[in-house]
């Protein structure tokens, strides 16, 4: 179904409110969510509210506040208190972002967390501050190592954004050849996985989501490289205080690495570099002429340019049912 911008906006931001949290809150997570609609990638937008939505309430402890557990002038540990990661990972970004501003660069580690969403949508915010920005998150075990068939690894993304005079370079991956999003939206939906993207509890490939979610794994991306990423992430999200292997939706780590590029060069040229060499590459001739090159973060940003304009997003029905029905308690009935 189809529904307005606005509308999907403000059924998100009821939902999450309609979940405990507080109206900034939910602005901060709808925000977060839209973003990943507009860019096409659905399984982290609303249907992602779903998923939200269901950890919250199968979660029988409150969530804390958010704690600085250690602070120095270009770092801080955060123990999330088990929130959300869209809230724990913009308050670090914020964080990050505060001190590089004063002293050149930052490093903030945050635990206790889950959900952390799309690393571009924060290294968004550091490229546009002027800053380059490297952001890792561990999580639970759930994708097998390159030769291996059962689960060692979180999905693990790993993103690096540089600043230009134009669209940011942000390169965004996850390690694990299926992400959990849209695993869960293929359970929701009933719809089996992609031929080898996941075993089962008894190491034997697998397209069933059930299969792969409980008991078994996803395989990981890039062979034995992307097998290296992915251990080098589980450590990252290790040094900032989350165990090597979390249980369920919960403890994730994350960490992001901010640094002014004028504490190196100056800053406005290589901003201008960097834009010239995007260029660059975007003008590398194609082995298909209907399939132009581009560099990291091109079809994110001309997806949203062109979602916007049509001021539109399209969700499932059970989707739309589903964040309805929490949206309604929080707007008193009103949806």
């Amino acid at each position: 179904m189809i529904l307005s911008l606005g509308r999907a906006t403000t059924l998100a931001r009821q939902a999450m409110v309609g979940v405990g949290h507080s109206d900034e809150e939910a602005a901060v997570i709808a925000d977060h969510l839209i973003d990943c609609e507009l860019r096409g990638l659905g399984f982290g937008g609303l249907s992602r509210a779903v998923s939200v939505i269901e950890r919250i309430q199968a979660t029988p402890t409150t969530r804390q506040e958010l704690r600085i557990e250690r602070e120095s002038a270009v770092s801080a540990a955060i123990d999330g208190g088990d929130q959300v990661g869209y809230l724990v990972a913009q308050r670090a970004t914020d964080l990050a972002i505060a001190k590089a501003r004063s002293g050149g660069l930052a490093v903030v580690g945050a635990r206790n967390t889950w959900y952390t969403g799309m690393f571009s949508y924060y290294l968004e915010q550091v490229t546009e501050a002027g800053f380059i920005g490297m952001a890792a998150g561990s999580g639970a075990h759930i994708v097998a190592p390159h030769g291996g068939t059962e689960a060692r690894f979180g999905t693990n993304p790993l993103a690096f954004g540089f600043p230009t005079t134009g669209t940011p370079v942000i390169w965004d991956i996850g390690t694990s050849s299926v992400m959990l999003g849209e695993v869960l939206v293929r359970h929701r939906e009933g719809r089996p996985l992609d031929a080898g993207t996941a075993f089962g509890p008894d190491g034997q490939p697998t397209q069933d989501p059930v299969a792969a979610l409980f008991g078994g794994a996803f395989t990981v991306w890039g062979g034995h490289k992307g097998s290296g990423l992915a251990l080098v992430v589980q450590l990252l999200g290790m040094a900032c205080g989350a165990a090597a292997a979390p249980q369920g939706v919960a403890g994730c780590g994350f960490m992001l690495v901010v640094v002014d590029p004028g504490l190196l060069t100056d800053a406005d040229d290589f901003r201008q570099k960097a834009a010239q060499y995007a260029d660059h590459v975007r003008a590398t001739r194609p082995a298909d002429e209907d399939r132009p090159v581009r560099v990291p973060f091109d079809r994110s940003a001309a997806e949203r340019d062109r979602r916007r304009r049509d001021s539109t997003v399209e969700i499932s029905e059970d989707t739309y049912a589903a964040l309805i029905n929490v949206a309604s308690s929080a707007a008193g009935g009103q949806s």
